[in-house]
């Protein structure tokens, strides 16, 4: 468990007992992840996944925001669509769990009553607008603070001769790499853009981990830190070596439909199967065993005859030692071995429901995945067997929504249903505490 430190003010604990987090155990600890820590976020344009993450593991976020409320409250898509600060579907997804405070920057006053909030902090998240406007000083807070953890999210990082350009979410992804990165094996098409921020959620995952490995150190040292964020860096790294194969060899990584980016296409990994719709065939097997697995399947489906490169599985299921990936294109018989494996999996999910291939690839050891829609993907049973999705009430709205809940499971730390998205200033009472 990470330690927080003993400078916490009473406010903050009562504040967090009185929304209902966390989930207490017999002896009365709170077994939540980041349970105790606190958290002040800085509301920026790529502050609030990191913000969010922290806060289903437990701490304690609060997010600053101006006088009437984040510029983030009026971006759609809007519940009901009902335009308003309190039902923007892009807020919600990123604030869900936190607490609210209104403060004037550029007043000396609200100046004042966010430098008190920072001091009963563990970690501090901001984008670089306080830090390159003389607002605040990491180095001034940690002469007095020492333990605390600053995590600056920006475009570019601190200090960089970018820090002034103009950003948005398309513009970061395409200058770090994922917009050039994916597309499809029909070059003619343009590259595709994520929808829903992704490089708002690359970062505040990096600004995540950033924020556990600083917290790591200080229960080491008892000392906090400056961490850099480049939102830029961070999209860059999601994509792979492509930037780094033109850095280092000059070779130009080309992109395919669901696979890894690469100098050379490689064998398809999607397959339209029986129902029209599609499926991923994942990885190839390796094993002799599961070469094994695969001639069965065929067979339990009648489809071996139909696959004359069969007797290349044959000879794998026949080996001693795993069939080694690098040499694919290298060494004649490991590639062929590889090329029938693909062809035997497309085949198979060819003659499937996109449903029944991936149930079946499941019970027979093959990573497999069948192409859901997102509508289609929270309302899977498998989704919901492992309670991913979770009921939020909305009392100012008289209703309860469905979100995703966390993506992993702890046994010793059990995630319950946050509590919704902050009004602008709910929590107003923080700042006179």
């Amino acid at each position: 468990m990470f330690g927080g430190t003993q400078s916490r003010r009473a406010g903050w604990a009562a504040g967090a007992h009185r929304r209902g987090v966390g989930r207490i155990d017999e002896a009365g600890c709170d077994l939540n992840a980041l349970a105790g820590l606190q958290i002040v976020e800085i509301n920026d344009q790529f502050t609030a996944i990191g913000g969010r993450v922290l806060a289903e593991l437990g701490a304690d976020v609060v997010v600053v925001e101006p006088p009437g409320g984040s510029p983030d409250r009026l971006r759609p898509p809007f519940a009901d669509d009902n335009p308003s600060p309190n039902t923007s579907l892009r807020w919600w997804s990123g604030n869900v769990g936190k607490r609210s405070v209104t403060v004037d920057l550029d007043t000396p006053r609200g100046v004042a009553a966010l430098r008190r909030l920072i001091a009963g902090a563990d970690i501090v998240i901001s984008g670089t607008a306080l830090v390159a406007e003389g607002v605040l000083a990491y180095q001034d807070l940690a002469a007095v603070h020492p333990a605390l953890i600053w995590l600056s999210v920006s475009p570019f990082g601190l200090d960089s001769v970018r820090g002034d350009h103009p950003v948005t979410d398309l513009t970061m992804l395409a200058g770090g790499g994922p917009v050039w990165n994916c597309g499809y094996d029909d070059h003619s098409l343009p590259p595709i853009r994520g929808a829903g921020d992704q490089s708002a959620n690359i970062a505040g995952l990096y600004c995540a981990i950033g924020a556990l490995v600083a917290l790591a150190h200080r229960d080491q040292t008892g000392q906090g830190q400056l961490v850099d964020v480049s939102v830029n860096a961070a999209c860059n790294v999601s994509s792979e070596q492509v930037t780094y194969h033109w850095l280092v060899n000059n070779e130009t990584c080309v992109r395919q439909t669901s696979r890894h980016a690469y100098f050379t296409p490689s064998l398809k990994t999607q397959v339209q199967c029986a129902d029209g719709a599609y499926a991923t065939t994942g990885v190839l097997p390796r094993k002799p065993r599961e070469y094994t697995e695969l001639l069965c399947w065929l067979t339990d489906l009648g489809l071996r005859d139909e696959l004359p490169e069969a007797v290349f599985l044959e000879m794998a299921a026949a080996r001693d030692a795993l069939v080694d990936l690098a040499l694919i294109g290298v060494d004649d018989e490991t590639t062929a071995i590889l090329t029938a494996a693909r062809e035997a999996i497309s085949l198979i999910a060819s003659r499937l429901p996109a449903k029944e291939y991936f149930l079946q690839s499941q019970r027979r050891g093959f990573a497999a995945g069948a192409v859901l829609s997102p509508d289609e993907a929270i309302e899977d049973e498998h989704v919901a067997a492992r309670g991913f999705r979770v009921q939020v009430s909305h009392p100012e709205l008289g209703r309860t929504f469905t979100y995703p809940g966390t993506p992993y499971l702890f046994n010793t730390a059990p995630s319950a249903a946050p509590p919704r998205p902050p009004l602008p200033g709910e929590h107003n009472y923080l700042l006179d505490e």
